[in-house]
């Protein structure tokens, strides 16, 4: 047995380092292969990835960035099928005319078909176009004739105008077997790069530096003997430059398993950031300095015409917003009003970015813009009444956290108003959106206040405010043991922003609709929403319903949860080992009140204990107090998270306590027959 694990190890290691990685020579054992080694799990695996920065110098463009990518991936089974989906964004530069451009694509989707490989070539109608916003555009390749166990495989060259390195991702959700990185920096570039701090794979990066040529064709006049002007003469000169290289060969990369309330994964993904902090001369002095430090960043971004100067304008809004305010003394009122002022004037069209698109003055007099145009347009109006009003970088949830230094780690602006030794924070993007009540999106660890004396700061953007939503649950249990009853809801901070913007805008039949999904046999009627638009009071809901499939009658006795269809039946969290914590974005309260009118001729043959658990101290509660109360059943059940963030060393311990949530929310009432 010894022998056989030992020859087949050998035979592995042989066959892996027998495999062809260029273009084009896919292998028939590629195709047979059923299943990841090391991560069973996995409905796809990148086989080979390699990446290959540089720079060409153009005598017209001077140093030309030039991105190669090169993907080979293995697909198992139809979970995996996204993977033959690849979006290419290029970026433009505005007004400036200048873009990226893809070139050199050729992708193939490979197949073993009576044992022969067949190759399929991606055609033209398998590129599909698109102008996405101002700033990008979108390469979508749909790779042809994509079957469970094919495989895939693209390369392209990105053409680049601009000095800015795009982030370099180590780190899929599935599985990557091989990669190879090569960046090559002239030196007149200097480039801070890390890897994310956050991330639990860490990859290995060597640097080093080689001395490259660069030529370039000069013209002179020539002069004749008599002192005349000739004509010109051209000569092909060189000059030599070194290029400083990051390179990283990486086998084995693991997967990031997305799990339930991982907030964005982004923000744990093993990725390589680089960040130009400045451009040199022929001599090696700085030219031209970027961001060293966070205050520097700071002030660089308030001395940007599309940000700081917006600020100061206010002529083109000054009368109308005259009387807004006339009533208020307080500063946070102030803000309140303002914010819907603008909420009602400018509306989003759906664009982030920390620097203005069409200007403040712009935006505000054909009623949309993005995130930079409304909310430096709120900052302004505040100014102009002498509330103390500062913007704030964030870099939303999907995009990361910035690890250094840096001004592309924001693409998000909120507003923050003081007042003494308290302040709030708003957005008036979002309709539903009130005082301290952000957007989802916007609540990623911290924010960057920059104030007008050059000074900045980080503050908080994680809410303290608990979100709550309390049900009360009526249940009447009929001769043909279906149920009916009453549902009243109270909804309140971001539970009831993010229940406004699901369901403020349905009809009453979609609302409905959307209740009953996932609830089993039920049947809503009579439905009322309370305080759809009136943001400053919670969202209350009232229906009547009916449920067919709750009850089970097993031998004359009665089955069933007294939580009905709210029962949580399942642990959300199912992994052995989590590497990034359990993000519940904001601290959360439960609460559910039951009562159940027992049915004529049926007694309680067992009825759930109370119990009470805690996870850490009470970072997390659950309490489950049951009673019988004549002839009603009573319950209230509350769980209460107060930490919404809890950290991989307490994974196991929260799972577990959560199986215990679980568990207990699962255990029956059984009522006996007389």
């Amino acid at each position: 047995m010894k022998k056989r694990l030992t020859i087949a190890l050998i035979f592995l290691v042989c066959f892996c380092n027998a495999q062809n990685f260029k273009f084009g020579k896919v292998s028939k054992e590629e195709l047979q292969k059923k299943a990841h080694v090391k991560d069973t799990s996995a409905n796809a695996t990148v086989l080979y990835k390699s990446e290959d920065i540089y720079f060409v110098y153009t005598q017209t463009d001077g140093f030309v960035q030039h991105r190669i990518i090169h993907e080979r991936i293995k697909i198992y089974n139809k979970e995996g099928f996204d993977w033959a989906t690849k979006k290419v964004y290029l970026y433009k530069g505005g007004t400036s005319g200048s873009k990226e451009k893809i070139s050199d694509l050729k992708a193939n989707t490979y197949n073993l078909v009576g044992g022969k490989v067949e190759k399929e070539k991606l055609k033209k109608d398998g590129i599909f176009k698109e102008n996405f916003n101002e700033f990008t555009d979108i390469n979508t390749i749909t790779m042809p004739n994509i079957k469970e166990g094919c495989v895939i495989e693209y390369s392209y060259k990105i053409t680049s105008p601009f000095l800015a390195i795009d982030d370099i991702i180590f780190q899929y959700n599935i599985p990557i077997d091989k990669f190879d990185l090569k960046v090559r920096t002239p030196e007149y570039y200097m480039y801070n790069h890390s890897v994310n701090p956050r991330a639990f794979y860490y990859p290995n990066i060597t640097k080093s530096i080689i001395n490259n040529k660069a030529t370039y064709t000069s013209k002179t006049q020539s002069r004749s003997d008599d002192l005349t002007t000739g004509g010109n003469d051209y000569s092909r000169k060189a000059f030599n430059y070194q290029e400083n290289i990051l390179e990283s060969h990486e086998t084995d990369i693991p997967a990031l398993k997305v799990e339930a309330y991982a907030g964005s994964v982004n923000n744990y993904r093993a990725l390589l950031t680089m960040e130009l902090s400045a451009i040199l001369n022929s001599y090696g002095a700085i030219e031209k300095s970027f961001s060293n430090n966070w205050d520097q960043v700071s002030r660089s971004i308030m001395a940007d015409s599309d940000f700081g100067n917006q600020l100061s304008r206010s002529v083109f809004f000054k009368k109308d917003i005259a009387d807004i305010t006339s009533e208020e003394d307080n500063d946070f009122q102030k803000a309140l009003r303002l914010q819907n002022y603008v909420k009602r004037k400018v509306k989003w069209n759906g664009i982030n970015g920390f620097m203005t698109m069409k200007g403040t003055k712009k935006a505000y007099e054909q009623g949309e813009g993005n995130v930079a145009d409304i909310n430096l347009l709120l900052i302004a109006m505040l100014r102009s009444k002498e509330v103390n009003a500062n913007p704030v970088l964030v870099s939303t949830r999907n995009n990361g956290i910035p690890i250094y230094p840096t001004r592309k780690g924001f693409n998000y602006v909120i507003c923050m108003v003081e007042n003494e030794d308290s302040y709030v924070l708003l957005d008036a993007t979002e309709n539903y959106s009130t005082v301290n009540i952000l957007p989802q999106r916007t609540l990623n660890w911290q924010g960057r206040v920059l104030r007008d004396n050059g000074n900045s700061s980080w503050i908080s953007l994680r809410p303290n405010a608990k979100s709550s939503e309390t049900t009360s649950l009526n249940i009447k249990i009929l001769d043909d043991f279906s149920v009916e009853g009453k549902v009243r809801q109270s909804i309140t901070e971001h539970r009831a922003l993010n229940y406004r913007k699901n369901y403020a805008k349905l009809s009453n039949e979609a609302h409905i609709k959307r209740l009953e999904k996932n609830k089993g046999d039920v049947e809503i009627i009579n439905l009322d929403f309370k305080n759809d638009d009136n943001i400053s009071k919670p969202v209350m809901i009232t229906y009547d319903y009916e449920a067919s499939d709750v009850i089970d009658d097993i031998g004359g006795n009665l089955y069933f949860s007294p939580l009905l269809f709210y029962t949580l039946e399942e642990n959300p969290f199912k992994l052995e080992k989590r590497e990034y914590p359990i993000d519940f974005t904001y601290p959360i309260k439960t609460k559910y009140l039951v009562n159940i009118m027992l049915p004529e001729g049926y007694v309680v043959e067992s009825l759930p204990k109370s119990a009470i658990m805690d996870f850490k101290n009470g970072g997390s509660k659950f309490e489950y107090v049951a009673r019988e109360n004549g002839n009603f059943l009573q319950f209230n059940i509350e769980f209460d998270i107060s930490s919404s963030l809890i950290q991989p060393e307490d994974y196991e311990s929260f799972k577990n306590f959560f199986n215990g949530v679980v568990e207990k929310q699962t255990e029956q009432i059984v009522l006996k027959k007389l």
